[in-house]
């Protein structure tokens, strides 16, 4: 595959078009009078076609080197301006083949959110496996995962610009790379995927098992254990030979009984009491409201007011009787409860009196052995032994498990590995190492006079395991040059691609060119154009040499005047 174009658009609005070609692609600056040509948007280009092969957009916009720092005149007009990126593939750039479109924009809501592969709309977490399937389209495996694939091909991360093969993030493990390059290479290994399962799974038991035994091995965790059970088996003889009434556990369970019923009446003659003082509360204050007043000096009164009244018809004194009457009446009705509930009370302070003589009998009948404080300390002892023992139970229970799972795994992986580091499949290493390395030192003793290769050591990692590593290095056995090493690598590993017919990306990506001399970017220009690979560069265009200074070569030139995306 290469890139056919790469288009920045905003609605019907084309911000800026590149169209690539075979052979050398430059992305260069153009300032005039000596202005810095850095931060015009040279790498972005590079990283927008990473973008819409499934990085992340947080690359376009977040400060490489804090990775919290972000730009935010880029990030708003991205957003606000609904920018779409359009990334064009195709096959063949002389013939008329079928593209592939690969659309995405930087809004992040499922409605707005754009994630299209010729035109259909992708999930944001199917999109790589999506991409895989189109560009990788007899890779059926999970590993090496798309992303892992291309990683050589797009260079402008430091880890990408300044390592030949570890080309994945820090945090990659051996076992990935291992997966990784045994299928660069063509060694056809279909387990990858499920070594590294195992790998990984194994390493979760581990870890759970060192938490396990934090304090102590599982033989610690038996061996006290036995101790415990010969404690428990002693209580237990010490707590058969108390000497106590042969009704002790009827008389506990009829003296927890009684306990109850003392408990349940407490509280019920409590309730009496306190409803009967409410009612004597009430009767005391309504029998303090009958008036006793002087009635025949009200009555004066009153005599005084009915000459000028003449409608009041009834004496002070039926007044005054008839309130006395309605207060009588009230009292008889708030107290006539008083009779039940104080028979109910008498009734009850009778039952707990029994109760309480029961409960006075059991108690002695318990606790008539002088042993019964005794026996408490040994149930005591009894239930804190029986709670360790179910705690190292538990413990040694889950380190079985824990060490079954590792057996199994370990099992699993041995029969991998009696596939993977059979004598015949490592020939077959080798022998693909061998065709490889054809390519990779014709073309580093081309362009420096100098053999590189690769080779694989077959090495344990912390855990013992066995692992294919592989690495770069001078075959003339002198200090090489990295960023020329790494440029022959991908470009012998193209052509080799070719030969054993493994489909790879015919683009590369490239950052900060100008960290190679003039002589190695010439003798890359000449080498590309003549091999069908592309190669996307960005360097500062007053760093180029004279030979590759030319428009034929210029994709994009940009400027502090007229950045990228022309904010």
């Amino acid at each position: 595959m290469f890139i056919k174009s790469l288009t920045i658009t905003s609605g019907p609005k084309v911000i800026r078009e590149i169209e690539f070609h075979k052979g050398l692609n430059l992305i260069v600056d153009e300032s005039e009078n000596q202005i810095t040509g850095n931060n015009v948007g040279k790498t972005t280009v590079l990283k927008l076609v990473d973008f819409c092969l499934g990085a992340d957009k947080n690359n376009i916009y977040v400060d490489p080197e804090t990775k919290r720092n972000e730009y935010k005149l880029v990030k708003d007009f991205l957003i606000e301006n609904k920018i779409l990126i359009t990334l064009v593939l195709t096959s063949d750039l002389d013939k008329g083949t079928e593209d592939i479109v690969i659309e995405r924009n930087f809004l992040s809501s499922k409605k707005e959110g754009i994630r299209r592969i010729n035109g259909q709309q992708i999930l944001a977490e199917n999109f790589e496996t999506e991409l895989g399937k189109v560009l990788f389209p007899d890779h059926l495996e999970d590993k090496p995962t798309f992303r892992q694939i291309i990683s050589h091909n797009i260079r402008y991360k430091d880890e990408n610009i300044n390592n030949t093969l570890k080309t994945l993030d820090k945090y990659t493990s051996d076992a990935e790379y291992e997966t990784l390059y045994l299928f660069l290479f063509g060694c056809e290994f279909t387990k990858g995927n499920s070594k590294q399962e195992i790998l990984s799974k194994l390493k979760q038991e581990d870890t759970y098992k060192s938490r396990l035994e934090k304090n102590q091995t599982k033989t610690a965790y038996e061996t006290a254990l036995a101790l415990i059970n010969n404690d428990i088996e002693t209580l237990n003889k010490e707590k058969s030979s108390f000497n106590l009434n042969e009704n002790f556990e009827k008389d506990l369970d009829k003296l927890n009984q009684v306990k109850y019923e003392v408990n349940k009446l407490s509280s019920s003659i409590g309730k009496l009491n306190i409803r009967k003082n409410l009612i004597k509360e009430t009767e005391t204050e309504l029998k303090s409201s009958k008036s006793d007043i002087d009635l025949r000096q009200l009555e004066i009164i009153y005599e005084q007011a009915t000459t000028k009244v003449k409608t009041i018809q009834k004496t002070f004194s039926d007044l005054v009787t008839f309130h006395n009457t309605m207060v009588e009446e009230k009292v008889k009705f708030i107290t006539k409860e008083l009779p039940t509930l104080e028979k109910s009370l008498a009734e009850n302070n009778s039952s707990l009196k029994q109760l309480l003589a029961e409960e006075k009998k059991l108690v002695t009948a318990i606790s008539k052995s002088d042993s019964f404080e005794e026996l408490e300390k040994v149930i005591g002892k009894l239930t804190e032994k029986y709670r360790k023992k179910g705690e190292f139970e538990n413990i040694i229970q889950q380190l079985t498990e824990v060490e079954s799972n590792i057996k199994d795994f370990n099992k699993q992986l041995n029969e991998i590995d009696t596939e993977l580091f059979s004598d015949s499949f490592e020939q077959v290493v080798k022998t693909q190492l061998h065709k490889f390395n054809k390519y990779f030192a014709s073309i580093s003793n081309e362009f420096y006079g100098e053999q590189y290769a690769v080779k694989y050591d077959i090495v344990p990692n912390t855990k013992g395991q066995r692992l294919y590593k592989f690495s770069a290095f001078n075959a003339n056995m002198s200090s090489g040059k990295k960023q020329g090493e790494i440029s022959c690598f991908d470009l012998a590993y193209t052509l080799f691609a070719d030969e054993e017919n493994i489909p790879c990306l015919h683009f590369l990506l490239n950052d900060k060119k100008e960290l190679m001399h003039d002589n190695q970017l010439v003798k890359i220009a000449e080498f590309v154009n003549k091999n069908n690979i592309q190669f996307v560069a960005s360097i500062l265009k007053d760093k180029l040499p004279d030979e590759i200074n030319k428009e034929e070569y210029f994709v994009v030139k940009l400027s502090q005047n007229d950045k990228l995306f022309r904010i």
